[in-house]
């Protein structure tokens, strides 16, 4: 289902049935500085579908980033409430969040001559005592992110020393590792060549929920290419100026009128020859030269 400017903020109707969102926002708002401001996201309602990638879709600056941070409890809400599989988070202690949600952020810092190993390792923290060591699971959870990653063989090499799409691949084998079912990702194809951020997300799609080692993990990401969004989401979410302005099926949501309010993108849309997903073909200003000659005369 695709919501209308009408239904901001209301959940769409894909989560009208019997199984509960894994993720569940209602009346959320979010923002920065003196509370009395305006809210950069909100008032908002959404429901994430269990086992299903979610892509976050809209311009710099409309919230996608600022919905991330609440929903990682980085910001604090200023109303509403955030529900992780059935639970309220405010009441989970930082242990049982991490061991629930994992998030990649748009920049994640790397500290001073840490090695690949060593970032990864960092997952398994949250499943393990204060004083305790690494177990079989936290070397078996480490040796396959790092597998799945393609970075078997750079474990013992410094972070800083590669190159920026191995470091993004290094802090998605660390979310790998952390093995939650809730995966929370901003951005996670930045600085990949086109082949990898294809791989990427289809190794994102793949993700399994470690509760039962067969299904998929819950994902939410923040993505900005969007014929790569369409390829790999279930579904998409649609943003602008802080609010849910589309929800639903790539197809229902990558359509010329939601475009047009989310992105003032002039935009054909066709479906993929071969898979049969929604593909954008922005048109410029002289790609119609009828259309705009008569806007410009109104």
């Amino acid at each position: 289902m695709t919501t209308s400017p009408d239904d901001v903020g209301r959940p769409d109707d894909a989560h009208d049935s019997d199984s509960a969102p894994a993720v569940r926002l209602r009346g959320i708002e979010l923002g920065y500085g003196d509370a009395a401001a305006p809210p950069v996201v909100g008032p908002l309602d959404l429901d994430v579908a269990e086992g299903e990638l979610t892509a976050i879709i809209g311009a710099n600056g409309c919230g996608k980033s600022t919905l991330l941070r609440g929903l990682t409890r980085q910001l604090p809400l200023r109303a509403g409430a955030v529900e992780v599989l059935g639970r309220d988070v405010a009441g989970l202690s930082a242990r049982e969040y991490a061991r629930t949600v994992a998030l990649l952020p748009q920049h994640p810092v790397t500290p001073e001559a840490m090695t690949v190993a060593q970032l990864v390792d960092r997952g398994r923290h949250p499943h393990r005592g204060l004083l305790a060591g690494r177990g079989r699971d936290d070397e078996r959870a480490v040796a396959e992110a790092l597998e799945l990653t393609d970075l078997t063989h750079l474990a013992d090499r410094e972070v800083a020393r590669l190159s920026g799409g191995q470091r993004q691949r290094a802090w998605l084998a660390l979310v790998l590792a952390q093995r939650t079912p809730v995966v929370l990702l901003d951005e996670p194809t930045s600085f990949l060549d086109l082949s990898h951020q294809v791989e990427m997300l289809d190794l994102v799609r793949r993700m399994p929920d470690p509760r039962t080692g067969t299904g998929r993990a819950t994902v939410v990401a923040v993505l900005h290419e969007l014929n790569l969004a369409a390829r790999a989401a279930d579904r998409l979410v649609a943003m602008a100026d802080g609010r849910v302005v589309a929800a639903g099926a790539p197809d229902q949501v990558l359509v010329p009128e939601v475009l047009a309010a989310v992105y003032g993108l002039d935009a054909d849309v066709v479906a993929d020859p071969l898979l049969g997903h929604p593909v954008v073909l922005p048109r410029g200003r002289h790609d119609r030269p009828g259309r705009h000659d008569r806007e410009d005369r109104r």
